[in-house]
């Protein structure tokens, strides 16, 4: 019990600590986000840590680590692993989606793991039940996957690629 209680002051202090010391920057270390508005730094800070959107949480750039129901970067740069049900990124992404739906609205150079993915132009892999790309250099594997330009095919089932 006394471990425990130690264990929540001293994870209490470093966030207040990390907090306290950040609040003056710009980017912020860690989000916590009900649903935006209702989250720890507004949607105009970026995040370089931490992010839980328990429902839904934005904010203009994210790098690190983003969880949660409904995680969406606006039009600056998402850089790190999206762990979500929806993960939306309006600005240019590189790293790891893992969600249902990974919508990003420009460029991704990494890996998109959902249902359904979409990307501008991917630079990597897309797996999912459904593939969307407007030019891809990389491989998609899928029920369908769509690559509009460039593609090996415009549209196939299983696989599609572009190299």
């Amino acid at each position: 019990m006394k471990r425990r209680i130690t264990l929540v002051l001293f994870a209490a202090g470093i966030m207040l600590v990390t907090l306290s010391s950040a609040v003056s920057a710009q980017s912020k270390p860690i989000n916590v986000a009900l649903f935006n508005p209702i989250q720890v730094f507004p949607e105009s800070n970026s995040i370089e840590g931490l992010r839980i959107n328990f429902i839904y949480g934005k904010n203009v750039a994210m790098t690190g680590l983003d969880w949660g129901l409904v995680n969406h970067v606006g039009t600056g740069e998402f850089k790190g692993i999206q762990w979500g049900f929806i993960n939306i990124c309006d600005g240019n992404a590189t790293g790891w989606q893992s969600g249902l739906l990974n919508l990003d609205n420009r460029d991704v150079k990494g890996f998109q793991w959902g249902w359904f993915n979409k990307g501008n132009h991917v630079n990597g892999f897309q797996l999912g039940l459904v593939n969307m790309a407007e030019s891809m250099y990389g491989l998609q594997i899928g029920l369908v996957n769509f690559i509009k330009t460039g593609g090996q095919f415009p549209v196939f089932p299983i696989i599609n690629w572009s190299f």
